[in-house]
């Protein structure tokens, strides 16, 4: 697959570094614009708060908590509706130093997943909580729940109908928007990882995909790398892509190769299509994916880079006022 990586084995200056995916799939044309400036966004929101000593696990909560509430993603405000019409999030976040972790899925009334997956891991013994217990965890943390209709956009809804009607083929339309995340390495080389995703279109209610489950969705380990996934839910959870990706890095692959051959081995196994962003302990990174288009950003080096397509590597200087 042709797409792209930092390319370069240097430590001097490396960190810190985040790396941001706005999901892989096939994205609209119309959408496209939105997709890359929020991308873009995140990953500058990202790298601003790794910039001023912040951790990795900061700069990844805030740089997808950015996009759940752009609703050019479908995550937070903007998510897809399941067969019933409602919204049902999932989220996950992991830190790389000690191996915690937080999950939450079947989300009805919160703004930001991400944010209360991490709660889980900060505030509480367990690493997964869901729907009504994720709900009643929320309010005793004083996460202040919204009304599902504030968390649902005309597209969704448009999408939703288009896809239930009489003769639709809903698989057909799954991938048209992806899930979020980000992976990131702070100045004292700490790693971390978050994705937040609303699930696919027309799913069953209760449905749950690869992207709150440790290792599918994320995995974050200070001695190997970090990993965010996006793509169809369910191949990833049978090959766990993202500890995968990391196994291959452990056998001394980079970044960039591991996250190839964890894409290629899920799709001649299980057919299924995707897309990753990795990082490595030295800040090595890599946007991969399998499908014709994901969106991605990194903020390294004072420097902005993005992309959507296989091979493109646009940069901007992250230097300026913006």
């Amino acid at each position: 697959m042709e797409n792209v990586s930092s390319g370069s084995s240097q430590v001097i200056d490396m960190l810190p570094v985040v790396v941001v995916h706005g999901g892989a799939g096939h994205i609209p044309k119309e959408r496209s614009e939105m997709c890359t400036s929020g991308v873009t966004a995140a990953a500058r929101a990202g790298y601003i708060i790794l910039k001023g000593g912040g951790s990795s696990m900061d700069a990844v909560v805030e740089a997808v908590t950015q996009m759940e509430n752009n609703p050019a993603f479908n995550a937070g405000c903007g998510s897809v509706l399941n067969i019933k019409g409602d919204v049902e999030m999932d989220a996950i976040v992991m830190d790389g130093k000690t191996l915690a972790c937080g999950s939450v899925s079947a989300l009805r009334n919160i703004a930001n997943p991400v944010q209360l997956a991490r709660l889980v891991m900060d505030k509480t013994s367990h690493a997964y909580l869901t729907a009504e217990g994720a709900n009643h965890f929320a309010q005793s943390m004083c996460v202040p729940e919204v009304p599902q209709e504030s968390l649902i956009t005309e597209y969704a809804r448009m999408r939703w109908r288009k896809n239930v009607a009489p003769g639709a083929n809903p698989v057909e339309s799954q991938f048209k928007m992806g899930t979020v995340g980000a992976v990131a390495v702070d100045n004292e080389g700490n790693l971390a990882c978050a994705t937040s995703t609303g699930g696919i279109l027309n799913k069953m209610e209760g449905r749950v995909g690869d992207t709150p489950c440790i290792g599918c969705g994320g995995y974050a380990d200070n001695q190997v790398g970090a990993v965010s996934t996006t793509g169809h839910g369910e191949s990833i959870l049978k090959v766990t892509l993202a500890r995968l990706i990391l196994f291959h890095m452990e056998q001394g692959q980079s970044a960039e190769a591991a996250s190839d051959l964890g894409l290629a081995y899920m799709k001649s196994r299980v057919g299924g299509q995707g897309g990753v962003v990795t990082v490595d302990p030295q800040g090595n990174w890599a946007a991969r994916f399998s499908t014709g288009q994901m969106s991605w950003a990194a903020g390294q080096n004072d420097t902005l880079h993005y992309g959507l397509y296989a091979g493109e590597n646009f940069t901007q200087s992250l230097d300026g006022p913006h």
